[in-house]
């Protein structure tokens, strides 16, 4: 089956600070220079992208956004009483329920950040956010940071590029700010291709990481389909931005493997929590043409109303511009004006989203940690408002905030780490998609399920809704299944609900999804 149709723009947006002195006149003429940075152009967002634009399909785009610089501070930034723009840490925390937590949980697990080119100054930059912001040490010496190329060796690194360079500033620093026991690994792929992200996701989870965040995403091409084995990565946390150029979605962001992570705006507020979030307007959301739903994605499974394959987003976190985060980059300074930086964007997000499963804990062997939220949608906070652009009025919950699931923001936002553990049994079928297949012919598709339980050498298959001529059977040694047989010369949509049992703990697994015959 192929992945993913539209892609939105994805980026982050950036007001330099301090010592700037980079007027916001001079701004867009400094982002033209260089030949890796193409003129910035006005974006939904309201900032300035900083990434070339994709020339041709099957180039990722970076999620990165540049706004007007911050007037200059009287402070020096080495004073104690300097203070970066954007929210610290602390503030992080606070709004996430995360404080204790943050000091408490987190050694031993490693974050992955998978991002393109090379960020030449990347572990000085974290260690200058990090000991402004008191918290542990994370060096290379330490081994507490690690930075590989897309193969996993310490060398050669990718060529620089400001852009990337930025966006691997602002997910270390955003790691950093939730998890600031865990390691961080971070895979610099040789190029923005899909081929060579890629290969760097794989070799993230191939080293150890059972978290993996990625701020970046891509238009639909042919042949994307191929890409999305180096994605299924079971036991895995995979977090994917949904995008900053408002309603649509986004590849890989809709593969059912990984958890899509939209944005809000996160407020102070005088209640009972201390904070307020709304959908962010320029968050990415939607319902997937191409990608298939996953099995314990239903809460908008409506036939003919709702989206029937892939909903984007699971889960949301703090993106908007005006509430945005503080960065440390020294590299980029030749376009954003500064070093300490406000930034926002569903960049924002993801690595935010990452870092907070990592603080829950190691994720359930052959479990998708995508579905945790889902099955602890009461431990999130809620977004209710805001919304991100025009959708059908059948399907108005795809771009407007409401009550329990919607489109921008998921199920809600974290609520402290629970909503992002998975333990206990489960049994997990995969969706195989809207199958068009044609009348009278061979027909054979594999059905993938994954049980937690070690000692599961097979599992017991049932189907309901199968068009006449075919049947279902469970591979031997395996706990897959086949359906298989003639297909029969009705012309007709067949609804299919596949139930796969465990019978050593009673467990069961359930997929529906359509076979369409012509």
């Amino acid at each position: 089956m192929r992945s993913v149709q539209r892609a939105s723009r994805s980026m982050i947006v950036v007001a330099a600070l301090a010592a700037a002195g980079l007027t916001a006149a001079v701004l867009p003429a400094a982002l033209a220079a260089g030949q890796q940075h193409r003129q910035a152009s006005a974006s939904p967002a309201g900032g300035h992208e900083v990434c070339a634009a994709p020339t041709r399909p099957g180039l990722m785009q970076c999620m990165s956004v540049v706004g007007a610089p911050a007037p200059a501070s009287a402070l020096s930034q080495a004073s104690p009483l300097f203070r970066p723009p954007g929210y610290s840490p602390a503030t992080l925390r606070s709004a996430y329920r995360l404080t204790r937590a943050s000091v408490r949980r987190g050694r031993g697990e490693t974050v992955a950040i998978v991002d393109a080119f090379r960020d030449p100054r990347a572990a000085h930059d974290l260690a200058v956010y990090r000991k402004h912001y008191r918290l542990p040490a994370c060096s290379t010496a330490g081994r507490c940071l690690r930075i590989v190329n897309q193969f996993g060796r310490p060398g050669p690194l990718p060529r620089a590029n400001a852009g990337w360079a930025l966006e691997e500033s602002l997910d270390l620093d955003m790691v950093s700010a939730i998890c600031p026991r865990c390691h961080i690994l971070l895979v610099e792929a040789r190029s923005n291709s899909t081929s060579d992200l890629a290969i760097a996701e794989d070799t993230a989870v191939h080293k150890g990481a059972k978290f993996v965040s990625n701020s970046w995403n891509g238009a639909e091409f042919f042949g994307e389909s191929s890409f999305n084995r180096y994605f299924n990565h079971p036991g895995v946390a995979i977090t994917f931005a949904a995008g900053d150029s408002g309603y649509g979605t986004a590849y890989p962001t809709d593969i059912q493997y990984v958890t899509a992570v939209g944005g809000t705006r996160l407020v102070r507020a005088h209640n009972r929590r201390g904070w307020a979030e709304t959908a962010w307007s320029g968050t990415g959301s939607g319902c997937s043409q191409l990608a298939a739903k996953a099995s314990w994605q239903t809460a908008d499974y409506h036939q003919g109303t709702g989206c029937l394959n892939r909903t984007g987003n699971d889960v949301a976190a703090d993106a908007s511009l005006s509430t945005g985060v503080s960065v440390y980059d020294s590299y980029a300074t030749w376009f954003t004006g500064g070093t300490w930086l406000q930034i926002g964007g569903t960049s924002v997000a993801t690595p935010i989203v990452a870092a907070v499963y990592a603080l829950a804990g190691t994720p359930s062997r052959n479990t998708y940690p995508a579905e945790y939220p889902y099955l602890n949608a009461g431990r999130l906070f809620d977004v209710v408002t805001g919304t991100n652009g025009n959708c059908t009025v059948t399907r108005a919950y795809l771009c407007n905030a409401k009550p329990r699931y919607d489109g921008p923001t998921g199920l809600g936002t974290p609520a402290g780490y629970a909503a992002f553990s998975g333990g206990g049994q489960r049994v997990t079928l995969l969706d195989p998609g809207t199958l068009n297949v044609t009348a009278a012919t061979a027909f054979s598709l594999p059905i993938t399920g994954l049980d937690t339980d070690s000692r599961a050498s097979t599992l017991a298959y049932h189907a309901t809704g199968l068009p006449a001529g075919l049947s279902i059977a469970p591979v031997p040694h395996s706990t897959n299944a086949v359906i298989s047989g003639t297909l029969p010369l009705t012309l007709s949509t067949f609804t299919v609900t596949v139930t796969a049992t465990d019978s050593r703990t009673g467990r069961t697994g359930r997929v529906t999804f359509a076979i369409v015959v012509g």
